[in-house]
């Protein structure tokens, strides 16, 4: 166990021992199935009595956060955004996590309304509904209406919900740290993942940040008649209360109502994906979870969005880069499309430039053979993600979380219209952003940036210059080099020659016949005899490490 791990865990080591429990049975689980040990399947099961060594490994996974409770779960979707990293069907089983959070009761729900708020409830709103509308993982919703008549919902956080988060934060720290020592986990990055996570879960945590995305969402489409932004109330609302105005419409989950309250599909599917690329391509600004659950359609076709405390930002250049990446699939540029991967993502040094080049193009071919029409782009970019993964390329995570949004937002307009294709929509908006990318008031920004790296490099150019010759001429001047992987090559030299010499020493001694004898052969040197075997006993060891390290014979 890696030491500093350990405070991490014995701090908190009441829901620590509960949550490596719950690990070791799914991990039992997961080794039952693997085995032919049928008469032991049956025996783990999950709270609501799965039998888990019976379900598929992306699954028992799933189960095994649910159980774990809301800090997890909300791991697994963050985790679901990450497809380079957990790979497309772990991701898919990972969406399907949705916390079902026992809700606060009255008594404590009024309680921290008031205590945020500053006053009664009553003195507050006309009406305030005990019973919630919805219970998630930080919080929970209730409809309301203010004293001048307004109809709202008020977000109210869970009693607690923030210590118990950083107790599972420490802990989740701690099993990262654990997690890196082992070969099979590390291609997930463990620590580099808890601490993104780490990140995004305490922003959530803070309701005043979602409420500024509301209002910001709010400013971008105030001229536009196609959605409808639940409008804020900052007088009623603080880190951990949040009221916005309450939309009524009818989610994308309830087709049959969208279409017998004679609603055109077809429209709002086009309309809501025009927006969402409006948002990304113009603004730079997005709502990051298009589930249909998140999504209203209002009377007109105006489309109504909820809960915006999962929300991307891109600058100009991710905004190229993502449309280089599409538009490199749909017009079969396998160059452009290698480049730009390599370009943008973090490659290991081991990466086999050659054989992801190839898969690059066998795959760019493939779908570049399909009509525009028809182009599954969800299938492309599942494929090319999981590619990704496979060559252990990390993409920045906005870009990550940008290509799970396309994906949702595919699969979300098909929900309504199977015919529609998202690329239609993409292409117009490429076009716009090729037009943005050259006009002249685009290119003197760039200038002007370059132009200040380049004055900042000629002004710092001369004192580092002076700066190394004076640390010359005085002796100062040091070289580092950082050695990695040397350490078990040179174990093992060292642990050969010690083989040797202890062989030589003990063969010396059975020549000589260096007391004391052992009474066979005619006498034979103890000593000898138990060198010889220890030296052969070690020279087996590092015959095998060499064997297991892949390196024995092989050239690059």
């Amino acid at each position: 166990m890696k030491i500093t791990a350990i405070p991490q865990l014995y701090r908190n080591v009441n829901r620590a021992v509960d949550v490596v429990s719950i690990l070791s049975k799914y991990g039992l689980a997961n080794w039952i199935s693997r085995s032919d040990l049928e008469f032991a399947k049956p025996l783990l099961k999950s709270p609501s009595g799965d039998v888990l060594a019976k379900q598929k490994p992306e699954t028992r996974i799933r189960l095994a956060l649910i159980e774990l409770g809301p800090t997890f779960i909300k791991l697994g979707q963050i985790l679901s955004t990450r497809r380079d990293i957990v790979g497309v069907a772990l991701a898919e089983e990972l969406e399907k996590l949705q916390a079902d959070v026992p809700a606060d009761g009255p008594k404590v729900v009024r309680e921290m309304v008031e205590a945020e708020l500053g006053q009664p409830i009553k003195e507050l709103f006309s009406e305030f509904d005990d019973k919630p509308l919805a219970s998630a993982s930080i919080g929970q919703v209730h409809r309301a209406r203010l004293m001048t008549g307004e109809s709202v919902v008020v977000k109210v956080q869970h009693h607690n919900i923030e210590k118990k988060i950083r107790v599972d934060l420490e802990i989740l720290n701690g099993l990262a740290q654990l997690a890196e020592l082992s070969p099979e986990l590390t291609p997930y990055r463990p620590r580099a993942t808890v601490a993104e996570f780490q990140r995004t879960i305490l922003r959530e945590l803070d309701f005043g940040r979602e409420e500024r995305n509301l209002q910001q969402f709010a400013k971008d489409f105030a001229d536009d008649s196609r959605i409808r932004i639940p409008k804020s109330y900052s007088d009623y609302s603080t880190s951990r209360v949040l009221t916005q105005e309450f939309l009524d419409g009818i989610k994308l989950t309830e087709r049959d109502q969208l279409i017998s309250a004679k609603y055109d599909l077809v429209e709002v599917a086009r309309r809501g994906a025009e927006l969402y690329m409006e948002m990304i391509f113009t603004h730079g600004f997005y709502h990051a979870d298009p589930h249909p659950g998140n999504i209203l359609v209002m009377p007109g076709n105006v489309i109504g969005l909820l809960d915006f405390g999962m929300i991307g930002r891109i600058d100009a250049q991710l905004q190229e880069d993502i449309g280089e990446i599409v538009m490199a699939l749909a017009g079969g540029d396998s160059d452009q499309l290698t480049t730009t991967i390599m370009r943008v993502g973090e490659t290991p040094a081991n990466l086999d430039r050659a054989s992801f080049e190839i898969d690059v193009t066998e795959f760019v071919n493939y779908y570049a053979s399909q009509q525009l029409d028809d182009f599954d782009l969800s299938g492309a970019l599942n494929e090319l993600t999981e590619m990704i993964r496979r060559y252990q390329i990390l993409l920045p995570a906005r870009i990550a979380l940008l290509l799970k949004v396309l994906v949702m937002l595919e699969g979300t307009s098909q929900l309504l219209s199977p015919q529609f294709n998202l690329m239609d929509v993409i292409v117009p908006y490429q076009k716009k952003l090729l037009w943005q990318r050259i006009s002249p008031k685009r290119r003197m920004r760039k200038f002007r940036r370059i132009y200040s790296e380049f004055e900042t490099l000629v002004e710092a150019l001369p004192r580092g210059i002076l700066e190394i010759l004076q640390q010359i001429q005085s002796g100062k001047f040091d070289v580092h080099l950082d050695h990695r992987g040397l350490e078990p090559s040179v174990n093992r030299l060292v642990l050969g020659m010690l083989t040797s010499a202890l062989f030589l020493g003990s063969s010396l001694m059975l020549s000589r016949d260096v007391p004391p004898l052992i009474p066979i052969f005619g006498g034979i040197s103890f000593l000898g005899v138990t060198g010889c075997g220890l030296a052969c006993a070690l020279a087996l060891r590092v015959i095998r490490a060499i064997y297991k390290s892949g390196h024995l014979d092989q050239r690059k």
